[in-house]
C-alpha cells in the first residue's frame, strides 16, 4: 500500500506516470540504511527522472520560505535532483518518478542488479507495473489496488482538478489551488509548465508527476479528454 494508490484515472491516464519506491526495513534498523538510499536515487538519475523525493523533506522542485507567492512566476524551476539526495539524512521512504515507461524498465532492472537489500516497489497501472518486472525478470510479489470512491461522490470536484490533486497522496495539494492553476491555463496568464512547477512545490514527499501535470492542464486548456 502506497499513497501513490489515491491517484485518479484509468489506466490510460498512467501512460506517463512510473514512481519507483525504496522502502528500508523499520523492523531491524539497517546501519546503512541511508547509503542505499543514496545510492538508489544516484541510479535514479542515470534514466532521467522528472522527479525525485525523499518523504522526509520533499520533491526536486521545493518551496522556499524566504520567497513570496509572487516568486512562483519568476524563480528557476529547474529540479534540483542533488539537494534531494544530500537531503537525505536518516532512514525514510525515497522515491524517483519517470514518464516513460523505457526509462521505469531500465531503472528497475539496474536496482535489481544493484541488489542493495532494500524493500522496491513500483506505482503505476497494474499493465505498466508487470511490464517493467517482466523487463527485469521479476516476478510479481503482490499488488495494491485502488477502489476509487464510494457512497457519496457529489462534493468529489470535477475530473480534472481531482488527477491534479490526487498526485499528492499527502493531500498538501487543495482542490482551490488545482482549480486555479487549471483557470490561469485556460486564460493563457500561465503556461501548463508553470502552473506544474507551482503545484510541484506544495507535494512533501516529491511524488507529484509534473510531466502528468503539464499534460492534464494542456488537455484541460484545449477542452481535449
Amino acid at each position: 500500500m502506497t499513497n501513490t494508490l489515491h491517484r485518479i484515472g484509468d489506466a490510460e491516464s498512467f501512460k506517463d506516470d512510473y514512481i519507483v519506491f525504496a522502502i528500508p526495513t523499520k523492523v531491524r534498523k539497517d546501519p546503512d540504511a541511508v547509503t542505499k538510499l543514496h545510492r538508489f536515487l544516484e541510479l535514479a538519475m542515470e534514466f532521467k527522472p522528472v522527479n525525485l523525493g525523499d518523504a522526509r523533506h520533499g520533491g526536486a522542485i521545493r518551496p522556499n520560505k524566504h520567497l513570496g507567492p509572487t516568486a512562483h512566476w519568476n524563480r528557476d524551476n529547474k529540479p534540483d535532483f542533488k539537494a534531494v539526495i544530500k537531503g537525505v539524512n536518516v532512514a525514510t521512504t525515497c522515491a524517483a518518478v519517470f514518464d516513460n515507461l523505457d526509462a521505469a524498465e531500465r531503472f528497475v532492472k539496474r536496482v535489481k542488479e544493484e541488489d542493495l537489500g532494500i524493500s522496491v516497489n513500483v506505482s503505476t497501472s497494474i499493465t505498466g507495473a508487470e511490464t517493467c518486472c517482466e523487463y527485469a525478470n521479476l516476478s510479481r510479489h503482490s499488488v495494491g489496488y485502488s477502489l476509487g470512491f464510494e457512497g457519496k461522490t457529489d462534493k468529489i470536484p470535477d475530473t480534472d482538478t481531482a488527477l491534479l490533486s490526487t498526485m499528492c497522496g499527502h493531500g498538501m495539494i487543495s482542490h482551490s489551488l488545482a482549480k486555479k492553476m487549471i483557470c490561469f491555463v485556460k486564460e493563457n496568464r500561465r503556461t501548463p509548465e508553470q502552473a506544474a512547477a507551482v503545484l510541484t512545490r506544495f507535494c512533501s514527499c516529491g511524488i507529484f508527476n509534473p510531466s502528468r501535470a503539464k499534460r492534464i492542464l494542456e488537455h484541460a486548456r484545449t477542452g481535449q479528454k
